[in-house]
Formats: C-alpha cells, sequence, structure tokens
C-alpha cells in the first residue's frame, strides 16, 4: 500500500507539472520559460536598425581601429605639382654650355679718361674662338687693397653680356669723389681685374692684370665700378 501511494504522488507530480507547462504557453509562465526572448528581443531590434532611416547613409568602413568615409576626400598632404624647370638666363641661348670671360680668354686694357673727371674704362675683348659671357661686374683690386668696390647698381643691364670672338664689353671706374668727399685716398701701380661665375660672387675663372699708367692712378673710399655693358654708349655719361 505504501508503495502505491509513493507512485501515487508522482504520477500526480507529473500531472502538476504538465498543467503548469500548458499555462506557461498561454502567456501566464513563470520567467524561466522565457529566458530564451532576450535572443528574439535582440534579432528584432537588429532588424529596426536596419531599417532606420540612418541606414540609407553611405556606410563606412573599419580600417585599422578607426573608421573612413567611403566618399573620396581631398588629401592635403598630397606632394604638390613638379615645379616648371627654370628657364635659360637672359643672354644665354638655351641649350648652349656657357663659356666665361676671363684672363685666359680675353685681353683687358684700362683706360684714363678726361671726361668724366677721375674716371676710368676697362675694355674686355674676346680673343679665343667661342662666345664668353660676362656676368656681373669686374672684381677690382688696386696693389693689396684689403677690400672689394662696390658696383652701381643702376647700370644692370637687362641681360648677361655675351662676346662673340672679336667682340668687346665695357665698364666703368669712379676713382674718386671731385669734391674731395672721398677718404683713404692713395696712388695704385697694379690693377687685378676679377671676373665672375653664373651666380654673384662666385668664381669665374683667372683674373687679368691690365697696365696702369707709369704714373700710377689715384682712388680713395669712393672707388665704384659700373656692371659689364656690351655697349659703351651706356656708360658714357656714367
Amino acid at each position: 500500500m505504501r508503495m502505491r501511494h509513493i507512485r501515487l504522488i508522482a504520477a500526480t507530480g507529473t500531472a502538476v507539472a504538465a498543467l503548469a507547462l500548458t499555462a506557461c504557453d498561454n502567456g501566464t509562465g513563470t520567467e524561466d520559460e522565457g529566458a530564451a526572448r532576450p535572443k528574439a528581443t535582440v534579432a528584432a531590434a537588429t532588424a529596426d536598425v536596419s531599417k532606420s532611416p540612418e541606414s540609407t547613409t553611405p556606410a563606412k568602413e573599419a580600417t585599422g581601429g578607426g573608421t573612413a568615409d567611403a566618399s573620396p576626400v581631398a588629401r592635403t598632404d598630397a606632394p604638390s605639382a613638379k615645379p616648371a624647370a627654370p628657364t635659360a638666363r637672359k643672354g644665354q641661348s638655351a641649350g648652349r654650355s656657357v663659356v666665361l670671360c676671363n684672363g685666359t680668354n680675353t685681353s683687358v686694357t684700362a683706360q684714363l679718361l678726361n671726361r668724366p673727371l677721375n674716371h676710368m674704362l676697362l675694355t674686355v675683348k674676346n680673343t679665343g674662338g667661342k662666345t664668353c659671357d660676362l656676368p656681373y661686374y669686374p672684381v677690382l683690386r688696386f696693389d693689396e687693397m684689403q677690400w672689394v668696390p662696390q658696383a652701381d647698381e643702376g647700370t644692370q643691364p637687362q641681360s648677361v653680356v655675351s662676346l662673340a670672338p672679336g667682340e668687346s664689353g665695357y665698364a666703368g671706374v669712379l676713382l674718386s669723389a671731385a669734391d674731395g668727399s672721398g677718404s683713404g685716398g692713395m696712388t695704385a701701380h697694379k690693377l687685378t681685374v676679377g671676373f665672375q661665375g653664373m651666380s654673384p660672387n662666385s668664381d669665374g675663372g683667372p683674373s687679368a692684370t691690365p697696365t696702369l699708367p707709369a704714373k700710377g692712378v689715384y682712388y680713395d673710399s669712393t672707388l665704384k665700378v659700373t656692371y659689364w655693358q656690351k655697349d659703351l654708349g651706356a656708360i658714357s655719361n656714367w
């Protein structure tokens, strides 16, 4: 009798459990049965987001942990365009190798002038077989002087002076102030004429030593030169 009673209780418990599960299917069950619902809820939420207005904007691709806009963006760090090639220097033919006028391919003379007063004329003649260039202005040195006379910027020509074989170029030299305002005056007996290269103050090659008058040449602190000229008339009244 006791065994039958236990089986009856067990059967009754099974029936009760079945009734409880049936009640849960009607929406009145326990929280345990609904434990699977969050997955459905997450899936539904994901579906809703994919249908939201924001999902119509272009997607961004993840790149290295960040985001990159799918639309093209102009780069501000892109290299600039290749600079244009430099043009040929004025007075210099494109494609022609430059030959500089200097003491090896020219003859240089120094002549004292009566007018303008206290002036001297330098003449450079191309004695070589090729056209040579005379950039900038002569670099003068009387005897052992330790300073370089400056050039009158107002005499700078429009282009580099080029001398064909046999042609001459010119430069004027102001030796001293006519009103005596200069200082440190002295008489020199030797003159060295230096030549510049195609960049300012660069070495243009061997210098020249034109002959000075036997009595020498007087100069002072106002000593100044002109740029080389192709036309003597350009400095005739300097």
